[in-house]
């Protein structure tokens, strides 16, 4: 299976190549990517010596142009796809179904790759999307199970692409409107969830409360991990109790089900993380490299691994969520 990593700036596109990475992904600096942060993403000068590094390593580049143009703006987003595929990435990653039309008529040469905010996760939907714009590849949403996944291969006959390790989004991508309602900002069109401008912590007495924006995430006691306060990772209060939509917040991790997600019919692993710095890029990089080589010499891929990546992990702790859906 193809290893998909993330990278937020040129050094990350660095370490994740000389980490063993197949395939890098990355965006611009500007709202045509949902990692839209400060400080972070390519300018196309930037790109263009990153792809002609990863190029010389036998690595591919993806671009994310993944949020959906505004009206009136279109031109950002056709001059993102049209400056990609000037500059010779690999695959553009889209979602906005006007901005895949014009990205199959103005390049129809063009390796195109449905993003997971396009949020297709049945077969009339990843049919529609392969039929109508030629995309070659589907990013799975985080809801499906392997079971789901290992059908829609014997369908579809489109490349897919799941997400093997990081963040643990438990709503449907490309349908979230939590964080525009709380803040204003969206992934969908301004790249950003929970953007950190908006998020405070209060001390009340033994207790620790997370806020975003003026909204109360959650209230932790003295004995707890205090986590990052994104909307649906959020406790809430129903009929007399307190809990979590699924697990507690958590990382998504597949080392243990590598495997099963190869002979699912799996293309490609996603590593989610362009935020994250070069140091986490190459440890999670690295580790996922060496299991899947393991894995392929016949030896178990979870050898010496797991307790590397739990470290990095929300609340030091992973689940394989959806996969084998064992809060359902």
């Amino acid at each position: 299976m193809e290893l998909v990593c993330p990278a937020g700036t040129p050094a990350s596109l660095r370490a994740a190549v000389e980490a063993g990475a197949d395939v890098v992904y990355c965006g611009f600096r500007d709202a045509t990517n949902a990692r839209n942060f400060p400080g972070l993403n390519f300018s196309r000068t930037e790109l263009a010596e990153s792809v002609t590094f990863a190029h010389k390593h036998g690595v591919h580049v993806y671009l994310a142009c993944n949020t959906y143009p505004k009206a009136g703006s279109e031109d950002i987003w056709h001059k993102a796809v049209d400056d990609a595929v000037a500059i010779g990435v690999d695959a553009v990653i889209l979602a906005d179904i006007g901005l895949l039309r014009y990205a199959r008529d103005k390049h129809p040469d063009a390796r195109l790759h449905l993003s997971v905010q396009a949020s297709a996760s049945n077969e009339e939907a990843i049919r529609f999307y392969h039929r109508e714009f030629g995309v070659r590849r589907v990013v799975l949403p985080r809801v499906l199970s392997l079971e789901e996944i290992r059908m829609l291969n014997r369908r579809i006959g489109v490349e897919t692409e799941v997400f093997a390790f990081g963040g643990m989004c438990v709503m449907a991508e490309g349908r979230c409107s939590l964080s525009s309602y709380a803040t204003g900002e969206s992934p969908n069109m301004n790249g950003v969830c929970s953007p950190a401008s908006y998020v405070h912590y209060e001390e009340r007495g033994d207790t620790t409360v997370s806020r975003l924006g003026d909204f109360t995430i959650n209230i932790y006691g003295s004995d707890e991990k205090v986590g990052y306060p994104t909307l649906c990772k959020g406790r809430f209060s129903a009929m007399g109790k307190a809990g979590y939509l699924f697990e507690e917040p958590t990382s998504l991790d597949v080392t243990a089900i590598l495997p099963e997600l190869a002979d699912a019919g799996v293309t490609a692993l996603k590593i989610e993380g362009r935020q994250r710095g070069k140091a986490y890029i190459s440890q999670v990089v690295g580790a996922f490299r060496a299991s899947l080589d393991r894995i392929a010499s016949g030896q178990n891929g979870q050898a010496g691994i797991r307790g590397n990546l739990t470290s990095l992990s929300e609340g030091q702790t992973d689940t394989t969520g959806a996969y084998r859906r064992s809060w359902q």
